[in-house]
């Protein structure tokens, strides 16, 4: 009986850092959905920057607003959130090449 209670023990760790060292590279081998993408930003993003992304409860997502920031701080942004804000963590899901790519979209201006 004292074998099982301490297999027990370990066993939720040992998923949750499998679960961790996994996760992150099947969701980098997903291959970039543009379409998905930007219907998340506009639709989801939108909700709080504004559907036109120029403001809303959160600042604007605007390429002269974001100018100040590089593509890496605004993927960090974007996959972490912003604590103290209503501004949440998206890494749970998407890739970190996936907010990249918004990243790049939202600098550029070219979603539309």
């Amino acid at each position: 009986m004292r074998a099982n209670s301490s297999i027990w023990r370990w066993w939720p760790s040992a998923i949750l850092t499998f679960g961790l060292a996994v996760a992150p590279a099947a969701a980098s081998e997903r291959p970039l959905d543009p379409e998905k993408l930007g219907h998340l930003v506009r639709q989801d993003c939108g909700g709080c920057h504004g559907l036109t992304l120029k403001g809303g409860l959160g600042k604007p997502l605007t390429a002269e607003h974001l100018e100040q920031w590089s593509r890496d701080q605004l993927a960090f942004i974007i996959l972490n959130g912003v604590p103290g804000t209503p501004m949440p963590g998206w890494r749970a899901l998407m890739s970190e090449d996936e907010a990249r790519w918004i990243a790049d979209v939202l600098k550029r201006g070219t979603l539309r």
